[in-house]
């Protein structure tokens, strides 16, 4: 299902030319071009240029544009996140060029190298489930080489974000009080009064503090922004990680939250068995653990339930979809309020 988005900037094909020429000169040309679909923030293009140089055009939504609190200077974000990973051998776009200037087309612009492979939502079921079952172990794998990165700070690496603080508790805190003051901004239908769940949360604060180094979470690897392909031995593999607009620097348990996206853990245990292949540590689900990792599901719960409003997305699909969150959310509140009464 294609979703009508007012943070999607589209383009011209005569701005599309002038953006090329901007990044690679004026003797370049597009051989090629289409827009890709199925995100709901950036506009994204694919583009062949007539020396056939494959690349990914992101255009970031208009920066008067106000949305929520945690997505400023997204591109920004992505850009140093690919940067990172690649330092660390984690497979990613290579950022070919980038335009923070505004002043071609009033917005920040990327051009991105073009990862190989289909994306695992559109192919899992193509998959038997031994294959499945190791490529989400390899996503692990690649996860825990992620998680090597360490950041200066907790929180979200945004210019003026006060989520950016010395701290896990503190970082985590301002992310989701930045979260529920949308939803009051927004009027969104939440399962409790944001000050309600505001308060549950905190109670599970002490949690946090078992985390002593801010590592680089990607916190956005549901089954689309994850690339496989067969390799020449007929084996499929992870060909590389997309969006990191929305990465944060925190606990790394986080990740597992988007990587089983509306499923269960414990289902699937090639996931913890796959970080610690890596051998950069493992993942203990503790009951700690499993408190944090409570927060972390209803806080992007709470980011679905509520984005909706800001990208101008109306009609019955939303509505259902927002109450399947508003349900699952529920469920997770009801889960860290039996376990701070146990």
């Amino acid at each position: 299902m294609e979703i009508h988005s007012s943070t999607r900037r589209h383009v011209t094909e005569t701005e599309l030319r002038s953006l090329v020429r901007r990044g690679f000169g004026d003797r370049v040309e597009i051989d090629r071009w289409q827009e890709l679909t199925g995100g709901t923030y950036n506009a994204a293009y694919a583009i062949v240029l007539d020396d056939g140089t494959d690349l990914v055009l992101k255009v970031a939504p208009s920066p008067e544009l106000k949305l929520l609190s945690h997505e400023v200077d997204l591109m920004r974000t992505e850009v140093d996140f690919y940067r990172r990973a690649g330092r660390a051998d984690v497979a990613v776009p290579d950022v070919v060029y980038f335009d923070f200037g505004r002043d071609l087309i009033g917005t920040d612009f990327v051009f991105l190298s073009r990862v190989a492979g289909t994306d695992l939502h559109q192919t899992r079921d193509d998959l038997t489930p031994a294959q499945l079952a190791a490529v989400r172990g390899e996503i692990a794998a690649i996860a825990a080489r992620l998680h090597t990165v360490t950041g200066s700070a907790y929180g979200y690496p945004l210019r003026g974000s006060r989520s950016w603080q010395p701290s896990w508790r503190a970082a985590f805190g301002a992310m989701v009080d930045d979260i529920l003051a949308d939803a009051t901004r927004l009027g969104s239908v939440l399962p409790a009064p944001p000050e309600r769940i505001g308060t549950l949360l905190r109670r599970h604060a002490d949690a946090l503090d078992e985390v002593r180094r801010p590592a680089l979470v990607h916190f956005d690897l549901w089954d689309g922004n994850v690339f496989i392909a067969a390799d020449a031995a007929d084996t499929v593999r992870v060909t590389g990680l997309i969006d990191g607009e929305r990465a944060f620097f925190g606990d790394p348990l986080a990740e597992l939250v988007s990587m089983t996206l509306f499923r269960e853990l414990d289902d699937e245990p090639e996931i913890l068995a796959g970080y610690a292949s890596a051998g950069h540590g493992r993942l203990e689900l503790t009951d700690t653990a499993r408190r944090r990792l409570t927060l972390y599901t209803s806080y992007l719960y709470l980011i679905m339930a509520i984005e909706g409003a800001t990208r101008g997305w109306d009609g019955p699909e939303r509505s259902e979809y927002e109450q399947r969150l508003v349900g699952l959310l529920d469920a997770q509140l009801g889960r860290l309020d039996q376990l701070r009464r146990g």
